[in-house]
């Protein structure tokens, strides 16, 4: 399928980016580069143009935090190479500012502390990516820190990039904390983006900003050299236009990597994701509805009530299931994330170049304070502070709640609902439509869910899809399985992504 031009997804943005058709895909984008109708190096100055005319200024989108100014010389280097080409052979691809890339760009995470952070390596996710043909077009904004510095906090935002703004409606959020990378995908600034999450930073901008994210099992992709919260919860995901776009960029992605104990079994459960997709695959599936995470939102009820019927009509059963409490579920989540990120973020500063001056998480705070007109002036650092004062990994206070979040939200939770009545997966609404920012207040959600909490406490797979839009403002549909279930979980989402255009707005 072809966009009338490249980049015009998005109302309010330019018509005018190219002068013929492109695909609007990262599939058929690399399929046209391995055929020869259009060249890597091409592409890539086709987006920096764009990204020139509508990232850039007072009134941009804020997506890209820096380019790579290498891209060309890299695209137009592949493809001089007359070897076999991979399967992502010259994609552009933005990744999110927490993530080490070779290239000539720092990782920063979104912090003025990390400016000097030159690693001049490759995480080995990107490595992945890039021996596929993987193009580094730049690196997305994020929330600072992955918005784990307070609780008061505007999504996407961050000292580095500023503020990241819904192409939708540029008054509203664009989630977080990988915001950068779904506005990017979002607005045709690239067919896909590498983000990362804890808990809802991949799914909830993508659901706001109306396109593809998928939150890996924990330990099917590597995290090394990604600035860390949380060893229980974190993990890369692809942001992308399509479900078949995200299972192509798993496919890349996904295996084992012996410095990070969480990935020895990925290899074993990686699978051809592409494979498994077809029209027909909701069929005979048992699905459960998660009411108690559709929110109250009367709009959004309905987008999701029509989004059930499509499951109905594409021959799944669906089973409703009324309630779930997550609240001590929640509370222990939180000593987990407080302590793992004491613990991992001063293992991190620690070995990053000397021009890193903050060596560990009370050199940060004082880092912080002393540049407290760029760093704080929107919000402070709360959670920094709670986490200096966290149990330590060893603590039975950090081991208990540990032990209990995985219980609640996996064994007791995810994996009980499936259990009792039979089912293939669960979904809900991802999060409800896009609030307004408000940096005074920092976010406001209007209808959260705890769909997506699940699945991160757990550390299992969610999906989420565009599942129509609430007053113009796209809202995602979230599928949700056991571990290692993505095969599974792409499937359905690409066959209620085929059955065509997702519905209407619900006013």
């Amino acid at each position: 399928m072809l966009a009338a031009l490249l980049g015009a997804c998005v109302p309010g943005l330019s018509q005018a980016a190219s002068p013929q058709a492109w695909p609007d895909n990262a599939t058929d984008l690399v399929a046209a580069m391995h055929a020869g109708r259009l060249a890597p190096d091409s592409l890539v100055r086709r987006y920096r143009a764009r990204i020139a005319r509508t990232d850039a200024g007072p009134d941009g989108l804020h997506a890209i935090l820096a380019l790579n100014p290498d891209a060309v010389a890299q695209a137009a280097a592949l493809a001089r190479m007359r070897r076999v080409r991979g399967p992502l052979y010259g994609l552009p691809i933005v990744v999110k500012d927490n993530i080490e890339t070779r290239d000539p760009l720092p990782t920063t995470a979104g912090s003025l502390a990390l400016v000097g952070n030159l690693t001049h390596r490759d995480a080995p996710v990107i490595a992945r990516l890039r021996a596929a043909g993987a193009i580094v077009l730049g690196k997305g904004n994020l929330s600072e820190w992955a918005n784990f510095r307070s609780a008061h906090a505007s999504s996407g935002w961050s000292a580095v990039g500023g503020l990241t703004r819904n192409p939708y409606d540029r008054a509203r959020t664009a989630c977080g904390s990988s915001a950068g990378s779904a506005v990017a995908v979002a607005a045709g600034l690239a067919m896909a983006a590498i983000g990362t999450e804890t808990n809802g930073s991949i799914t909830c901008p993508a659901a706001v900003n109306g396109i593809v994210g998928l939150k890996p099992t924990v330990g099917l992709v590597s995290r090394t050299f990604v600035v860390p919260i949380s060893t229980s919860q974190d993990t890369p995901g692809p942001m992308t236009r399509t479900v078949r776009d995200a299972a192509l960029l798993l496919g890349v992605m996904a295996g084992s990597d012996p410095v990070d104990p969480a990935t020895a079994d990925a290899d074993r459960h990686r699978a051809d994701y592409l494979a498994g997709l077809a029209p027909d695959a909701l069929r005979g599936r048992r699905i459960g509805v998660m009411r108690f995470a559709q929110g109250k939102n009367p709009d959004l009820r309905a987008v999701f009530d029509t989004a059930l019927a499509r499951l109905r009509a594409l021959g799944a059963t669906l089973v409703e299931i009324g309630t779930f409490d997550a609240k001590t579920m929640g509370e222990a989540e939180l000593t987990v994330l407080l302590s793992e990120f004491r613990a991992g973020v001063n293992a991190y500063l620690a070995q990053t170049p000397a021009a890193v001056k903050t060596r560990d998480l009370t050199a940060l705070i004082a880092f912080d304070t002393e540049h407290a007109d760029r760093e704080m002036t929107w919000f402070g650092q709360d959670m920094f502070e709670k986490a200096v004062q966290a149990p330590t990994l060893s603590d039975p206070a950090y081991l208990t709640a540990r032990t209990d979040a995985r219980r609640l939200a996996g064994a007791a939770g995810i994996d009980a609902m499936l259990a009792h009545d039979r089912l293939d997966a669960l979904v809900a609404p991802t999060i409800g439509p896009a609030w307004m920012t408000d940096p005074v207040l920092g976010d406001r959600p209007g209808d959260g869910t705890g769909a997506g909490t699940l699945a991160a406490v757990a550390g299992y797979p969610h999906l989420s899809v565009p599942m129509g839009r609430v007053r113009g403002l796209p809202v995602g549909l979230s599928f949700i399985g056991a571990a290692w279930s993505e095969p599974a979980l792409l499937a359905m989402g690409y066959a209620y992504e085929q059955a065509g255009p997702v519905a209407p707005a619900a006013r």
